[in-house]
C-alpha cells in the first residue's frame, strides 16, 4: 500500500511526503520520521501505522492535539481524501494514487488548541529549561531538513 501525505500551503501549492515505511511517526524531534520543526507540534506528535487493509493515525498524546477530518482524535483508521492537521499544518491522505486530484479542505474555522486550567495553587515561575542543542536532522523526508538552500521553516511562511 502507497501512502502519501499532500501539503497544502498558503499559496496554492502543495507538497508530497510518501510515507517511508508501515510505521511513521510525525513530530518535532530530529529522529522521528518526518519532522515538522515547529513549537505547535509536539516532539512526538502523532504516528500512521499501515498494513494492507487498513492506515490508522494514533495521537501521541500531543498537547495541542491530532486533528482528523477537523476532529480531534486519539486514535482513528483513515482513508483515501481525509485531512489530517498537526499544528498549523494540514495534509490530505493519498493511496495508492486515490484520489487522484489533491483539492484543499473546505474553509473551516481552525481547530482550537487545547487550553489548560491554571494551577491552583500560585507559585513562583521556575527559569525555563536549557535546551540541548540539536542533533543532525533525520534524513527519512530531506524536502523537509533545515539547510541554507531549501529550508522547510522558509516555506512554513508561505503556509
Amino acid at each position: 500500500m502507497d501512502v502519501t501525505l499532500i501539503l497544502f500551503k498558503k499559496d496554492g501549492s502543495q507538497k508530497a511526503f510518501p510515507l517511508p515505511s508501515s510505521l511513521t511517526v510525525i513530530g518535532r524531534r530530529h529522529d522521528c520520521d518526518l519532522c515538522v520543526p515547529l513549537m505547535t507540534v509536539s516532539r512526538r506528535h502523532c504516528q500512521l501505522s499501515l498494513n494492507s487493509e487498513v492506515v490508522k493515525l494514533r495521537d501521541l498524546d500531543s498537547q495541542a492535539g491530532t486533528f482528523l477530518n477537523n476532529q480531534r482524535i486519539s486514535d482513528a483508521a483513515i482513508k483515501a481524501g481525509d485531512y489530517i492537521t498537526i499544528g498549523p499544518l494540514t495534509f490530505m491522505v493519498q493511496i495508492n494514487g486515490e484520489p487522484k486530484n489533491a483539492v484543499p479542505p473546505p474553509q473551516t474555522k481552525p481547530p482550537e488548541p487545547v487550553k489548560q486550567a491554571p494551577p491552583a495553587k500560585a507559585t513562583p515561575p521556575k527559569a525555563p529549561p536549557k535546551k540541548a542543542p540539536a542533533a543532525a536532522p533525520s534524513d527519512s523526508f530531506p524536502e523537509l531538513e533545515i539547510d541554507d538552500s531549501d529550508s522547510f521553516l522558509a516555506e512554513l511562511k508561505d503556509i
